[in-house]
């Protein structure tokens, strides 16, 4: 007699619909009132999944995204938030979230994504990837494409405006000034399979793409400048360098140059009329500064110093502290860590990816293995993402490409 096969337990369960219930009724209103926003409920009266595709602001947009929508939403996530132990447990029993590897190709969420859809679950998706520093949608990966027409389902634009005033990716402070969220646009099946994969690219970067680097109103509160120095590494005068906020003035350790973050979010020079309107303008002049180094003619002496905590990442499992307090060198073609007597060598030839996440940590993919940094409220992970893309682009011969990991 032949073993019956084993029934494969499927990904979405009644339960989650009792979970974005409770969540929304609970939660919700906080969510409401922290950040001020004010979401648009989505109207889906045939109850048919899509595929949300949003521009990532905060921490939180995931919650706007869930008071919108009725039905249960499967979140496309980073596979941070699944190496928390008994948390990470939690939340998958919860919402079960669909996990991917940062920055990489990732297979298994494809056909995870496409057994969702299978199943009837509606799916969201931030195709940057990454929350903005700038206040501009960041770089959206063109394989978002295949997967849109692959899953078959209606596009749903979900436009998430002010976020970037109310709470910057790189500061602790929610700001006063409100934010809105909504479904901007819906993209039918019919509309879109006859779009060339270059047509649909276009239309799902212009939908989401948002500047929010003018001055449009005021965000009220403490701190405005505060670790701004975790997206800023770059002075206009000195290149390389090493800033440090307090209240609302950012100051350059080098030449002490400071400038004002204003409830506008304007940069302003004191004492001297500054360069930069807004973070974006010194976010893009810091891209294209990096963008004209050549790290392989550069002398191999460490760009900056750091310290911080030293992890590795059992993916889907835990963490475990390997030093609590690492020196992090950065080099022109490499990162190394030295703690306790002990020595790690990260090469940029031969490292997988450097990515960052939330707002100052940063993972290294070396081989099977993953290493992450948990650096101080000051710590700035995002130059070594950006100068371990530089050196990849260069050793690549694509010393005219751009992209530097966001």
């Amino acid at each position: 007699m032949k073993d019956k096969k084993k029934k494969r337990a499927g990904w979405t369960k009644p339960r989650h619909k009792i979970v974005r219930d409770i969540l929304g009724f609970f939660f919700l209103p906080y969510v409401k009132l922290k950040y001020g926003v004010k979401i648009k409920k989505f109207k889906n009266p045939e109850k048919k999944p899509h595929l949300i595709l949003y521009n990532h602001q905060t921490a939180y947009d995931q919650f706007f995204i869930g008071g919108a929508f009725r039905e249960p939403v499967y979140y496309v996530a980073t596979e941070d938030i699944f190496s928390m132990g008994w948390v990470s447990k939690l939340i998958k029993f919860l919402v079960e979230p669909i996990p991917i590897k940062k920055q990489t190709n990732d297979a298994r969420a494809v056909i995870n994504c496409i057994k969702v859809a299978k199943e009837g679950g509606t799916i969201a998706i931030a195709p940057e990837g990454n929350r903005t520093y700038s206040g501009r949608t960041e770089y959206i990966k063109p394989s978002i494409v295949a997967l849109a027409k692959h899953l078959g389902l209606p596009i749903a634009f979900f436009k998430i405006e002010g976020g970037f005033g109310v709470h910057p990716r790189w500061s602790d402070t929610v700001r006063g000034g409100g934010m809105t969220a909504g479904v901007s646009r819906v993209l039918y099946p019919e509309e879109y399979k006859e779009m060339s994969d270059d047509e649909l690219y276009e239309l799902i970067c212009s939908e989401l793409y948002l500047d929010e680097c003018r001055a449009d109103k005021e965000y009220t509160g403490k701190a405005l400048a505060e670790y701004l120095e975790r997206a800023l590494f770059v002075c206009d005068d000195c290149g390389l360098t090493t800033l440090e906020s307090h209240g609302d003035i950012i100051e350059c350790k080098r030449c002490l140059k400071k400038w004002r973050y204003t409830k506008k979010k304007e940069i302003v020079g004191v004492g001297f009329d500054s360069r930069f309107g807004f973070v974006g303008d010194w976010y893009d002049y810091q891209i294209s500064l990096i963008n004209s180094l050549d790290p392989t003619e550069m002398a191999d002496e460490p760009l900056y110093r750091d310290s911080a905590t030293l992890l590795e990442v059992l993916l889907y499992d835990k963490k475990r502290v390997l030093h609590k307090n690492a020196s992090i060198l950065l080099y022109p073609s490499k990162i190394v860590i030295e703690a306790d007597g002990e020595r790690y060598d990260f090469p940029f030839d031969s490292t997988g990816a450097v990515t960052v996440l939330g707002k100052n940590k940063l993972n290294i993919y070396s081989g099977t293995r993953v290493y992450q940094l948990k650096g101080s409220e000051r710590f700035c992970a995002l130059k070594y993402v950006n100068l371990f893309y530089r050196y990849k682009n260069v050793i690549k011969g694509e010393k005219n490409a751009e992209f530097l990991g966001l």
